[in-house]
């Protein structure tokens, strides 16, 4: 995350943040506190879903990329992604934000 923020406190402020815009966000799973990387499912209802991974650019600025690919999918298939990768890295944090108008912006960019 941002240099000298804790995971856990990250996704604490975009849950804040979510709550300060009437978005609706929810911690579904929580991983480690301290260094747990984090996914962002973004649920736009009847425009689909899209899992943002957090990564980091080549200049180790944080950034996401898509990893349910560069086009919003079905709810199922983003749980789908969503199940492999915490099955790979059981420290994971899961974010789910619904976002019916997409206000929501992840900071950082997407890559």
């Amino acid at each position: 995350m941002t240099m000298g923020l804790t995971t856990g406190l990250w996704v604490m402020a975009q849950v804040r943040l979510c709550d300060r815009a009437f978005i609706p966000a929810t911690i579904v799973r929580r991983g480690d506190s301290d260094a747990g990387t984090v996914l962002v499912k973004i649920n736009r209802f009847e425009n689909g879903v899209t899992v943002y991974a957090q990564a980091s650019t080549l200049d180790g600025e944080p950034a996401w990329n898509r990893g349910t690919g560069p086009r919003p999918v079905t709810e199922p298939e983003a749980d789908a992604y969503i199940e492999r990768q915490v099955k790979y890295d059981p420290d994971v944090w899961v974010l789910e934000i619904e976002d019916r108008k997409g206000e929501y912006k992840l900071d950082g960019k997407i890559v």
